[in-house]
């Protein structure tokens, strides 16, 4: 575990392991470093640096206006320049793959390729609503095997997950107190997710088209309520030569230690 500065005096968390091709590993909206922890053993030959965001994980909290992707991104490029790192791959889940793309049509020179994890340039409404239901909110079960079997019965789309893995996810993404749990982040990111979500939503498609030239993967889970079968064909579509897996029994977000994702990012890897 290891922590740096950001310009605006943010004190963030990160965790560098391995050796290789580098690969910034960053999460989803609510989550942090410990998303890639199931595909950690699977990426052996690659550096993998994962960073916990602003408000997330072991990062500090900051001023709720900051919780957006182009301070997150800007944030990201303050990682590397502090690890001295002219570039790097990036292996975003969820909000991560929406930074890779922003990072693609802003900072383009600093990457070396990106596998997209759930995510695209359209996003659908019920993933919103999904989101919105429980950002910022701590569980109303007390401890880790509720949290357990909560996630079990309420994770949409997901099927044949075993009673460890959930096991697993509540131990990551609570933290027990004498009052029950508590979630893993700031509460406040409710607030700048609610300022965003009723706005019109921004065309990001060229985003996604200035990561041309990129290796590219994508990893959709069959079940996802949040990218769209059509948004992955049109995806694949302007990017004929991106690796593609769709990983069964999964909604929003695959775990990335199923085969079929292990497939497509070692595909991804060895073009980095």
């Amino acid at each position: 575990m290891a922590q740096f500065t950001t310009s605006d005096g943010v004190t963030l968390h990160y965790d560098d392991q391995g050796s290789g091709a580098p690969i910034l590993c960053l999460a989803g909206l609510t989550r942090n470093a410990l998303d890639f922890d199931y595909v950690l053993p699977h990426l052996r030959n690659n550096r993998l640096i994962r960073l916990d965001y602003r408000g997330r994980g072991r990062s500090d909290r900051a001023d709720w206006h900051s919780y957006t992707v182009p301070v997150e991104a800007r944030d990201a490029l303050e990682l590397l320049d502090h690890l001295d790192l002219a570039q790097t791959a990036i292996l975003g889940t969820s909000r991560g793959g929406l930074i890779a793309m922003m990072l693609a049509a802003t900072a383009k020179h600093r990457l070396t390729g990106v596998a997209l994890n759930d995510i695209g340039p359209e996003i659908a409404p019920e993933g919103l609503a999904a989101i919105r239901g429980y950002i910022g909110r701590d569980p109303a079960v007390k401890t880790h095997a509720e949290a357990a079997a909560m996630m079990a019965q309420r994770m949409t789309g997901f099927a044949n997950v075993s009673a460890s893995r959930w096991a697993e996810e509540a131990a990551k993404h609570f933290v027990a107190t004498a009052t029950g749990l508590t979630i893993t982040y700031d509460p406040a990111l409710a607030r700048a997710f609610d300022a965003t979500a009723d706005q019109p939503a921004a065309d990001l498609w060229p985003l996604f088209d200035a990561m041309a030239g990129l290796p590219l993967a994508l990893i959709r889970g069959a079940n996802s309520d949040l990218l769209t079968r059509a948004t992955a064909a049109e995806m694949r579509r302007r990017r004929p030569d991106m690796i593609f897996a769709l990983v069964p029994d999964r909604g929003h977000v695959p775990f990335l230690d199923e085969p079929e994702a292990i497939a497509a990012l070692t595909d991804w890897s060895a073009q980095l």
